[in-house]
């Protein structure tokens, strides 16, 4: 029986040389898989008949758009997933997404291996392969940029040799990948971190420093579920979606860092997720009103572990479906309303409102009614830090 490959598949020059690429290399049936998780362009069925075009034997196409947002996004918002307390995790969320597609697809199709185009220096070959383990433990993994040396300049001589119907245009002089979450831009001029961002590398968001009137919204949460835009029902997708609108017509989410990838090496890249950032922003301020304070701290910590182990590409690890478990409990409560003023790159929150708050005004105001009983203070302050005068004095005897 002829061995098959699953290969994840763009619909670009790269991939459509992969199919005939790999079937030359390894004498292989080749499946191809194409995800649709909001990154834009052509249409699905385009791609699916130019994967056929170009060799495949069969080509699947998934609209994954609602599945992506519902089962990744929304864990990385009820985490307030940041990786080095800036980056929403826009490419390493949606890993995992392509990769189950992926090995449903090996599995339907008597697959042993599964193929990808990521390169050997980057973070997405262990996103995609730790992930391929996770669910086919049996699944063999090849990458042919990395293990074949398929250069750009060999998938062009490649394509004209084999007349593949693919244009092969000039390379953008940056690498981009996309989804509904973000937009992730590196290389080219980028890679001199010295050199600032350039207006025309932004796709999603505006420029944060045109003067515009500022744009006031109200986010509903439920269970720390996004459920309602100005009073309006949405599902996690429209949410998303909504915000990425509104936000990035505001420059908001637009992020310039320098990370610390997987491999070991610093990577430079700019990001923009403007509704990330803004869902992100009004979930942590709704946990501030309705989390009680240990549960919130402990969280923290919790959420800087999770938002690793997603970049790290382990999110069908066991310690990262732990940790669900512990983020869906702590957000039991977190129901309200966030007001945020979107204006000048920042989503600034303006109010707060929770049927779950543990927020008191008689215990916090200073004005008359202040249930506080202020006279206990000073007993708590004096057992509070007892252990801590003990130990002066005898540090300063």
């Amino acid at each position: 029986m002829t061995e098959r490959v699953v290969l994840a598949y763009s619909g670009g020059l790269d991939t459509s040389v992969a199919i005939g690429w790999i079937a030359e290399e390894t004498g292989a049936e080749v499946i191809a898989v194409a995800v649709d998780v909001g990154q834009g362009g052509e249409d699905l069925d385009v791609i699916r008949k130019r994967a056929l075009a170009c060799g495949a034997v069969e080509a699947e196409v998934a609209d994954a758009k609602d599945e992506f947002a519902e089962e990744y996004c929304l864990p990385a918002i009820k985490a307030n997933a940041l990786y080095m307390d800036r980056y929403p995790l826009v490419s390493a969320l949606s890993r995992p997404t392509i990769v189950k597609h992926l090995v449903a697809a090996a599995k339907k199709h008597n697959a042993g291996i599964v193929a990808h185009g990521c390169t050997g220096k980057g973070n997405d070959q262990v996103r995609f392969e730790a992930g391929i383990s996770a669910l086919g433990p049996d699944l063999k993994c090849i990458a042919p940029v990395r293990d074949y040396a398929m250069t750009r300049d060999k998938a062009i001589a490649f394509c004209e040799e084999k007349n593949l119907p693919i244009a092969t245009t000039k390379k953008s002089p940056y690498s981009i990948d996309q989804n509904v979450f973000g937009r992730a831009v590196e290389t080219g001029f980028l890679e001199d971190i010295w050199n600032a961002p350039i207006e025309d590398i932004y796709e999603y968001t505006e420029n944060p420093a045109t003067p515009r009137e500022a744009d006031e919204v109200v986010i509903s949460f439920k269970e720390g579920v996004p459920v309602a835009i100005d009073g309006k029902p949405v599902t996690v997708l429209q949410a998303i979606q909504q915000l990425n609108e509104r936000a990035g017509a505001q420059g908001i989410g637009r992020i310039d860092m320098v990370e610390d990838r997987l491999v070991g090496i610093k990577s430079r890249e700019v990001y923009e997720a403007p509704g990330a950032i803004a869902l992100i922003t009004a979930h942590q301020e709704l946990e501030n009103v309705t989390v009680e304070r240990e549960l919130a701290r402990y969280k923290r910590q919790v959420e800087q572990r999770w938002g690793e182990m997603v970049y790290d590409g382990l999110w069908f690890s066991p310690l990262k479906r732990a940790l669900d478990g512990f983020i869906n409990e702590a957000n039991q409560h977190v129901t309200g309303d966030i007001r945020m003023t979107l204006h000048a790159g920042r989503a600034v929150v303006t109010g707060r409102k929770s049927s779950e708050s543990l927020y008191d005004f008689n215990l916090a105001t200073y004005d008359s009614g202040d249930t506080f009983d202020q006279s206990k203070a000073q007993g708590f302050i004096e057992i509070f830090g007892l252990s801590s005068k003990i130990a002066a004095k005898r540090d300063l005897a």
